[in-house]
């Protein structure tokens, strides 16, 4: 198959590796930045760069850009994916761009899936891309309710071939709210975390913990800032509910009874240990 992808970023850069790594697929890509692709081509994380007047000819196209420059990249091309394709978005949340987009392949002859490659790293840009970055990793997709099974079942196959762990499929909604809690809160956490005047004088002092806790803090505050904002009306109740908890711990810690602390932290444990 032909295979275009859209933004040679982080998540574009690995799809490219990991599809060359696993698969026979041919992998055009597309940058606005014209070294990236250069780059990309040097390093052969793609066989040639993406032309518009390719565009119609790739059966599957991967669109890694941020969440609102998916949908406008999307609804540009509409009229340019050939009969058939299957568009897919990597974005980090599901519903504020499949409401945009699904409208559109409906009316079309071209399928769309909304899709989240659950994997990441703190650096970003195509110097951060790496071949293994999905390999125990899951694919979410979120077809529209209109989306053939064809289509879905091709979606499923063409990403564990490509290298993925799992595909879990998931409606735009249910996405979100574990995004808010799994990725988005552990974001927050993270850069309020390593704001504390201590950090500066951690090393030494610190092991595997504070690396776990601060590593997210180097994130992308421009890309971060759209996805907290579209999809603030979940994350703000996950925020509520963690800083409600904290407040037990404080509250157990100001006592200075081991009879109330004590309960507070073995139910964290308990409630860990479930979870493996």
């Amino acid at each position: 198959m032909k295979i275009g992808i859209i933004g040679l970023g982080l998540i574009g850069g690995s799809m490219a590796m990991s599809i060359r790594r696993h698969t026979g697929h041919t992998v055009f890509g597309y940058d606005i930045d014209r070294q990236v692709v250069l780059r990309a081509r040097a390093v052969e994380a793609i066989h040639d760069e993406l032309t518009e007047d390719m565009l119609p000819g790739c059966d599957v196209v991967l669109v890694c850009l941020f969440p609102q420059l998916c949908a406008d990249w999307i609804a540009s091309h509409a009229d340019a994916f050939g009969d058939g394709a299957l568009v897919i978005d990597c974005a980090g949340v599901k519903r504020h761009v499949m409401k945009q987009v699904a409208p559109l392949a409906a009316e079309r002859h071209w399928t769309y899936i909304g899709g989240h490659p659950m994997a990441g790293r703190e650096f970003s840009g195509f110097t951060a891309a790496r071949a293994d970055l999905f390999e125990n990793a899951s694919m979410i997709l979120c077809p529209p309710p209109e989306a053939p099974i064809e289509a879905r079942e091709a979606a499923k196959a063409f990403f564990l071939e490509a290298g993925f762990k799992s595909v879990r499929f998931s409606t735009p909604e249910a996405h979100d709210q574990m995004i808010a809690y799994t990725s988005q809160l552990a974001h927050v956490v993270s850069g309020a975390y390593v704001k504390n005047p201590l950090a500066r004088d951690h090393k030494g002092f610190s092991a595997g913990s504070f690396l776990d806790m601060t590593r997210v803090a180097r994130m992308n505050e421009v890309m971060w800032t759209e996805l907290f904002l579209e999809n603030d009306d979940l994350l703000l109740p996950a925020l509520d509910d963690l800083i409600l908890r904290l407040q037990q711990y404080r509250d157990a810690l100001a006592t200075g009874s081991p009879e109330k602390l004590m309960p507070v932290l073995r139910e964290g444990r308990v409630c860990k240990e479930a979870l493996d």
